[in-house]
């Protein structure tokens, strides 16, 4: 495996300077700013990635005023109260995306929400605590207590909302073979450990994000 000064060199190369670097590079929040964001905006982002999975972004975020107007704000609290008829009767509202398997998902995730404020006092109070050092295991509990967040999705939703987190991109998979740490797409929880492990190298050799090391790791495929 190659030290992080390889990968940032080489990314370097591909982006013409550092300059040009640094002005692509994903920005992870802080522990205190994940902490004071409301549960709602929490849920609203978390459905927003799962409307986004298979569409075109713009399309959704287009959509997503009214989705925001048929289910209360994303107000956890309200949306854990909808009945399946109140969830099945939003399929007539043309404004949104009218797909049966991801509405109920908010209602489900609602209440996961729920929960770990009972144990946390917030969502964001429960992404501030986990240890980045093993965000493979958040993407697990994610798929485990949320519906919808599978592949990239839960990822993807960390990236969106600001918790440092790399994406296993086609590139960065591509990468991550390349330097010899998996030899396809890692899947199983042994790969995925071998996977954190190399990042966790890679951010105490740099000081560096998840995130940023994640997309110079793309670029060294581009």
């Amino acid at each position: 495996m190659r030290k992080y000064e390889w990968i940032y060199e080489h990314a370097l190369e591909q982006k013409g300077g550092a300059k040009a670097l640094e002005a692509l590079l994903p920005q992870a929040k802080s522990a205190a700013e994940l902490a004071v964001v409301s549960d709602d905006r929490y849920l609203s982002e978390i459905s927003r990635r799962i409307f986004r999975a298979g569409l075109k972004h713009e399309m959704v975020d287009k959509k997503w005023p009214a989705f925001e107007e048929v289910f209360y704000s994303f107000d956890p609290n309200k949306l854990v109260l909808m009945s399946d008829e109140a969830l099945e009767n939003t399929l007539q509202d043309k404004r949104i995306i009218r797909h049966w398997g991801k509405i109920k998902s908010i209602r489900h995730n609602a209440l996961m929400l729920v929960e770990v404020a009972q144990q946390y006092a917030s969502f964001g109070k429960f992404l501030a605590q986990w240890p980045t050092t093993d965000i493979v295991g958040l993407w697990k509990w994610l798929v485990k207590q949320g519906k919808q967040l599978g592949g990239n999705s839960g990822p993807y939703f960390l990236r969106m909302v600001g918790k440092d987190t790399f994406v296993l991109t086609n590139d960065v998979v591509a990468a991550l073979v390349a330097q010899g740490i998996v030899d396809k797409k890692p899947t199983s929880q042994v790969d995925l450990q071998l996977v954190q492990a190399a990042f966790n190298q890679w951010q105490e050799q740099s000081g560096r994000p998840l995130c940023q090391i994640s997309r110079m790791l793309a670029f060294c495929v581009g």
